[in-house]
């Protein structure tokens, strides 16, 4: 009987996975959030879950799909979800969206609060992958407020993705991460005292305004506060159109009156039933608000 090795050299896949078991798989993610793979994405499906095969022991994909229907399948879908999706992002990423936060933001925040004496922000950074974005955020806000005290800011920062949360609450990133942080940003980067000569984390001023929370977008969300700006970048462009406008219209709720709301660079909201239009570069605001008048 072959091996899965001579069968890997023969050029023969290691697991069995039938074009049925591919469809249970991409429904099972689009179920449990909303995430649409297409048939165009089977190798790449069966390259990311053969090592969860793997590491579970199973024989072919069948057995992994009694996995997911069974007791545990909870849990299993979870490792679904962690194994297909991608988390790819850098510090800074589309700066021009910290920049209208720094340059456009920040001087209507404070104008805002010599009015109303309320020096609170909060942001949600949803689907924060491995926390560049977030603490992108996090430095931009800390540096344009220190020296106007007395400000409370928070950072919320999701991701349906167990695995990239750890790292956001670690905050340690390869030396090299350091090239995509501006000169003035780099005192926020202490030398990770585990590995010092190759990591870089980030300053505990930053973390003590994270808050870095598990949640499925496609879920219920167990969310009551209004936020100054929600930043949902490259999310959407794993939805069916149904599943992006509900969520943008979920955003919406959660949004102050003068809040923006940031897409990724392939994103808009054309076509969706939000009162919103561009302020900036995928950039929405609402009709009529402070800043889209």
């Amino acid at each position: 009987m072959a091996t899965a090795s001579s069968r890997r050299a023969e050029g023969e896949r290691e697991f069995a996975m039938r074009d049925a078991d591919f469809r249970v798989i991409a429904d099972a993610i689009y179920d449990h959030a909303g995430i649409v793979i297409g048939d165009h994405k089977k190798e790449l499906v069966y390259s990311r879950l053969a090592r969860r095969l793997r590491q579970l022991g199973l024989r072919d994909f069948t057995a992994y799909l009694a996995r997911l229907d069974g007791p545990n399948g909870d849990g299993e879908r979870n490792h679904l979800i962690n194994a297909l999706t991608t988390n790819h992002t850098n510090f800074f990423r589309e700066p021009h969206h910290f920049d209208y936060i720094k340059d456009v933001l920040v001087p209507h925040w404070k104008t805002r609060a010599a009015k109303t004496g309320d020096k609170t922000l909060k942001i949600w950074s949803a689907g924060s992958s491995t926390g560049e974005e977030s603490y992108t955020l996090a430095m931009t806000l800390d540096a344009a407020l220190k020296s106007d005290p007395g400000w409370k800011w928070k950072i919320l920062a999701t991701d349906i993705d167990t695995n990239v949360l750890k790292h956001c609450r670690e905050g340690s990133y390869p030396a090299t991460a350091i090239s995509g942080i501006p000169k003035g940003y780099r005192s926020y980067c202490e030398r990770d005292r585990r590995d010092g000569a190759n990591r870089f984390v980030m300053s505990p001023v930053l973390k003590s305004h994270m808050v870095f929370n598990r949640l499925n977008l496609h879920a219920s969300w167990p969310i009551k506060t209004k936020f100054d700006a929600i930043f949902c970048r490259n999310v959407t462009i794993y939805f069916d159109g149904p599943s992006k406008q509900r969520l943008i219209e979920r955003f919406a709720t959660l949004l102050k009156p003068d809040a923006c709301l940031f897409l990724g660079h392939s994103e808009s909201l054309l076509g969706g039933k939000v009162d919103m239009s561009p302020v900036g570069r995928t950039i929405y605001a609402f009709r009529g608000g402070v800043h889209n008048v």
